[in-house]
């Protein structure tokens, strides 16, 4: 999708994703100490919100201006720090060993970008640091709870494992929640769920 697309789609249905953050986010986000967030694809927040309450300074990154605003606009005032980066991920190159967490909730990508940025991810993790994932897998294609429909971008663990095995991975699994997650998450759904961590060789 390009920019524009998302920035007609904020405009027209703005917390189109709601305002609540992803479940599993929230739940391996506030077993971590807290640090610097990396939240690529963030659109309008919901999840760096909820980071920067926790005391989690973010670096949120989207292609959609609008989304920034959005976010930009609800953010208020929290000690922590929000950068937010309207960049095209396809592009960007992320700085190494940066980062204490990681969160790719709903990030789909055509595979050859997506495989060359799980590999930044990976570099850009500081040794120690935690990798939160949830994408939507093969047998979310006919559902109407969200997601791309093109199979070659959704997540199967088979893939997953091959492309983060620089990881150590704590668990990777399939789960089907009942989304809520404003109207463009809404309702039954299969998903991939991933927690990982970057080995710390200093430990």
């Amino acid at each position: 999708m390009n920019p524009q697309f998302w920035n007609q789609k904020f405009e027209q249905q703005p917390e189109f994703y709601g305002r609540k953050p992803n479940v599993w986010f929230q739940q391996n986000l506030d077993g971590l100490k807290v640090g610097t967030l990396l939240l690529p694809g963030e659109g309008e927040g919901r999840n760096a919100l909820y980071a920067l309450s926790r005391g989690w300074n973010v670096v949120a990154l989207d292609q959609s201006e609008v989304a920034r605003q959005h976010t930009l606009s609800a953010a208020g005032s929290y000690a922590a720090k929000l950068d937010y980066q309207v960049v095209n991920l396809a592009e960007i190159t992320l700085p190494e060993n940066t980062y204490d967490a990681v969160g790719l909730i709903y990030i789909h990508l055509p595979p050859k970008e997506r495989i060359n940025f799980h590999q930044q991810v990976i570099r850009a993790l500081k040794p120690g640091g935690t990798l939160i994932l949830e994408g939507f897998e093969p047998r979310q294609l006919p559902m109407t709870s969200g997601g791309p429909k093109d199979e070659s971008m959704l997540y199967t663990i088979e893939q997953i494992s091959k492309e983060f095995n620089g990881l150590t991975i704590r668990h990777l699994d399939y789960a089907q929640p009942v989304l809520d997650e404003g109207p463009g998450h809404r309702g039954a759904a299969f998903v991939l769920r991933l927690l990982a961590q970057k080995e710390n060789k200093g430990s």
